[in-house]
């Protein structure tokens, strides 16, 4: 028995090269990822770049940025979230493994 399949060839890779609808950057929150950011992710918000964005989220629409200097009691930057549209990239290739000779 034969099954087809939609998807192409290069699914791994498009895997891959997808970025998740939303990221943070802070290991306390349930949406970090320590192996997406580690490849490089580079953030445009409304046509300008941005370099301080602490998380965002694509579909709907927000970046959080830290607020300066200041810190709430348990010592984590305040912060705050901002509306508009939201283009993420990797700056890196994924890091294909080599193989053992």
């Amino acid at each position: 028995m034969t099954v087809a399949t939609d998807c192409p060839a290069d699914a791994d890779e498009a895997m891959e090269d997808s970025l998740p609808d939303r990221l943070s950057t802070n290991p306390r929150s349930p949406h970090y990822d320590a192996g997406v950011l580690e490849r490089g992710i580079r953030i445009r918000f409304n046509g300008t770049e941005r370099t301080d964005v602490e998380e965002y989220c694509i579909s709907e629409g927000w970046i959080r940025v830290a607020m300066g200097k200041a810190r709430d009691r348990r010592g984590q930057p305040m912060t705050f979230r901002i509306n508009g549209s939201v283009e993420p990239w990797f700056t890196s290739a994924p890091q294909t493994p080599t193989p053992n000779d």
